[in-house]
């Protein structure tokens, strides 16, 4: 037979006795037969679960003014967000589940959330304008997330097309974050906070390639000089982390379309 259930003693259409469905996910053994998982992992869910609430967290201080919390709570899910696919492969939890359930935490707190929090900063002073510039943004993530879904074993796992939605969400949310912690209002500077979110949600829909950073090996061994990077790096971010967090993401955001242009630069010389 070429398909056999994980629990042979339960009927794989049986119905279920409790109010919620069990979630069934079909793949293979290590000799390539259909084998039918019951339940999901825990562990890797976890941390997407924190994600998921780290952006409804964002989300309810962005509505209640409390800006400098919200857009701090943004870069703490990136942290989640980071941690919960390494958690997968490292434990060898990867799962369909896992990447469609990643997948619509990072919408809540990459997309959704640094929308509001510029929207309620700044771009509500436009108006209309404002919100549409907001949508930009929230669609062009809803969009960057479908289209990395569909792209997943397809294209160089070194290379992202277009801007990550955890690294716009940096952007947006780092301006909010530098700027609100000197206490300067958002109304004050609303056409460049739109320029800027509008031009993250465009980039995230682009086809320019940004480093991806996921051909770096953690498990094997650096020279011990890096571990001191690492230290310097932490206390060079902690030094001031809303302006250098900022700093960082702008220059990351700027790199793609940096290198886009060198790369049309070089091909003219060429010709």
């Amino acid at each position: 037979m070429s398909e056999r259930p994980e629990e042979p003693n339960a009927a794989p259409d049986e119905e279920s006795l409790l109010p919620i469905d069990e979630h069934i996910e079909e793949g293979h053994d290590d000799e390539g037969r259909k084998v039918r998982h019951r339940g999901v992992y825990l562990l890797p869910n976890l941390f997407t679960t924190a994600n998921l609430f780290a952006g409804f967290y964002a989300i309810i201080n962005a509505m209640n003014g409390n800006f400098y919390v919200a857009a701090a709570t943004v870069f703490v899910a990136m942290v989640l967000d980071g941690l919960d696919g390494r958690v997968a492969r490292l434990t060898n939890t990867q799962s369909a589940f896992g990447a469609e359930y990643d997948s619509l935490s990072d919408m809540v707190a990459f997309g959704v959330a640094p929308a509001l929090l510029a929207f309620e900063w700044a771009l509500g002073s436009m108006g209309k304008v404002g919100w549409m510039v907001a949508f930009i943004y929230v669609a062009g993530a809803a969009l960057r997330l479908a289209r990395f879904n569909t792209q997943i074993g397809t294209t160089d796992k070194r290379y992202f097309i277009g801007l990550a939605s955890p690294a716009a969400a940096g952007v947006v949310a780092g301006t909010v974050w530098a700027f609100s912690d000197f206490g300067i209002q958002g109304s004050n500077m609303a056409f460049g906070v739109a320029v800027l979110v509008a031009a993250a949600g465009m980039l995230m829909v682009s086809n320019i390639k940004y480093y991806s950073f996921k051909d770096l090996d953690l498990k094997g061994r650096v020279p011990f000089v890096a571990i001191l990077a690492v230290v310097l790096l932490f206390a060079v971010v902690f030094s001031d982390p809303p302006r250098i967090l900022l700093i960082m993401f702008l220059a990351y955001a700027a790199s793609g379309p940096l290198q886009y242009l060198l790369q049309l630069r070089r091909r003219k010389s060429v010709k």
